[in-house]
């Protein structure tokens, strides 16, 4: 990368991806999965991609099993990070990382890989429901 690109990269606005995903519908998973890889094609390298869609599957599975009215997802590109944004419409529920049993292999380790691979991660509650969020700092997937 020529010094000219780092200068017009480190200029560039935040973009946005924002997608509504209905309740119940665990096929729409896959289609975000799918929207983020396309949105951060030309803005991440396919290593901090990969990081950010298995943190995204988690979140949005998370939302749609444990509400009842579907999610928001919002996906924040800038320069330096990537930061994504899942808001579910459900009050009184705060996630809370489980440690799952030794034979329990399908279930509750979604926020356990958020903590581990995001650069930082949180919740914040809303008037409505709440936002799970994480942030990638650039290059260092």
């Amino acid at each position: 990368m020529l010094a000219g690109d780092v200068t017009k990269r480190q200029e560039s606005p935040p973009v946005r991806l924002h997608r509504r995903v209905g309740h119940a519908d665990l096929s729409a998973v896959g289609e975000i999965r799918g929207a983020l890889r396309e949105f951060l094609r030309s803005r991440r390298r396919p290593e901090e991609t990969e990081v950010a869609e298995l943190l995204l599957s988690e979140l949005v599975t998370n939302a749609l099993i444990h509400t009842r009215n579907g999610a928001v997802v919002t996906v924040t590109s800038a320069p330096a990070r990537v930061r994504v944004e899942v808001r579910d419409f459900m009050t009184g529920q705060e996630p809370a990382p489980y440690v799952p049993n030794a034979d329990d292999g399908t279930h509750g380790r979604g926020l356990i890989l958020v903590r581990s691979l995001a650069d930082s991660w949180g919740v914040t509650t809303q008037a409505l429901g709440k936002v799970v969020w994480f942030e990638l700092n650039a290059g260092k997937a």
